[in-house]
């Protein structure tokens, strides 16, 4: 959604987007029509899942991270090699089509200065990973991946003109990989939240129900959503039996399908619209146990006037003030606790559900985070404003 935000503004704002990009099946495909209608061009090349897989192969005896391999395509390269002449800016999005960009560079002999939209430091995602991911598989990937991702990090200020993070925390954990000078070259832009589309809606909200959305196949996001059966509903079930939990959101695997066996669980799947769900919900929650970044997840609740109760992780990007935006749970009994206390005080589910609203409303408008990503730009190219550019 970061990247869709981010150039939706940038046309809005008068400024022309080449996008060039992977594609893949018929859910790409859906998703192309409406980019073509906002981008002055769109480059879609075929990358298929065995050519991943290949990459990956291929990357794994050497020094490149796995990640940045992911998209590393002979023609998605070429395509990329052919539109740097026609542009002023290149923006790049994510550690994963980084290394597309350097090859691209190489191959066209020259280029206009490069940003790097990182978005989240990838090595201390690892690190968390490692440490808290009750997947043995991801724990794996992560150590596999985590020295050679550290390097290549470390390494950003000689490859990129700017880098971009959402969070101060990521600029932090950039800064202490860092080789002399990237600190300086690396910014704050953070998410932020369609206001318009995730608005109050003036409607009852279902009792006892709790609501926890996001891309379920993410690994943080499946910790989580076992962490909040498995361990916290226990607690909450015991004072409060009847207490339904919805799990909103694509690819849930086997492990959160199978939570559904208790009735009082729902598992939902994709759903083409999160909102209903949203506003339906006494309350929201992140029991993030490990992450990076903003999470998403509790700006869209926030919008929605959903009163959230959030771990302390899920909040280190942020600047709301627990007890008056959302409600902060530590250890699992305080989760549990700050939970209990909301679900039974309906005028505090109101207060918290205004105050929530007003904390995005000021802080997390896409508009302001435009303003940012074009002082990048500026800054990148070493002029007061940016002409109009692509990306």
């Amino acid at each position: 959604m970061r990247p869709y935000h981010l150039l939706r503004e940038l046309v809005a704002h008068g400024h022309e987007v080449t996008l060039v990009c992977p594609a893949r099946g018929a859910d790409d495909a859906r998703g192309l029509a409406e980019l073509r209608s906002l981008c002055a061009r769109v480059v879609a090349v075929p990358v298929g899942r065995l050519g991943v897989l290949r990459n990956y192969l291929q990357a794994l005896p050497g020094q490149l991270p796995l990640q940045a391999s992911h998209a590393l395509d002979a023609e998605l390269v070429a395509a990329v090699a052919r539109e740097l002449a026609a542009n002023d800016i290149v923006h790049i999005e994510h550690l994963r089509a980084s290394q597309v960009a350097l090859a691209a560079r190489a191959l066209a002999g020259a280029a206009p200065p490069f940003v790097l939209d990182s978005v989240d430091c990838i090595s201390l995602l690892f690190e968390r990973a490692i440490r808290h991911s009750p997947s043995t598989v991801t724990r794996c990937i992560a150590l596999a991946d985590l020295a050679r991702t550290r390097r290549y990090e470390a390494a950003y200020g000689r490859r990129f003109e700017r880098i971009l993070v959402t969070s101060p925390e990521d600029r932090w954990a950039l800064g202490a990989l860092a080789e002399p000078g990237l600190t300086k070259v690396v910014s704050v832009v953070p998410n932020g939240v369609d206001l318009a589309y995730f608005a109050p809606r003036d409607l009852p909200r279902d009792h006892a129900t709790i609501v926890f959305t996001g891309k379920m196949s993410y690994h943080a996001n499946h910790a989580a959503a076992l962490f909040l059966v498995r361990e916290l509903m226990p607690l909450i079930w015991r004072e409060l039996p009847e207490t339904r939990v919805l799990i909103v959101g694509a690819g849930p695997g086997p492990a959160i399908r199978a939570l559904a066996g208790d009735g009082r669980v729902y598992v939902t799947g994709f759903v083409p619209d999160l909102r209903p769900y949203l506003a339906q919900a006494t309350l929201a929650v992140s029991p993030i146990r490990y992450g990076v970044g903003v999470q998403n997840k509790v700006l869209e609740a926030l919008a929605m006037g959903t009163p959230v109760v959030t771990a302390r992780q899920a909040i280190a990007a942020l600047t709301a003030v627990p007890e008056q935006d959302l409600l902060v749970g530590s250890s699992t009994e305080d989760f549990a606790r700050q939970i209990l206390r909301l679900l039974n005080d309906p005028v505090r589910q109101r207060e918290l559900g205004a105050r929530g609203r007003g904390y995005v409303e000021r802080n997390h408008q896409w508009t302001l985070s435009l303003h940012q990503l074009e002082h990048v730009y500026s800054a990148a190219r070493g002029v007061a404003r940016p002409n109009p550019i692509s990306i």
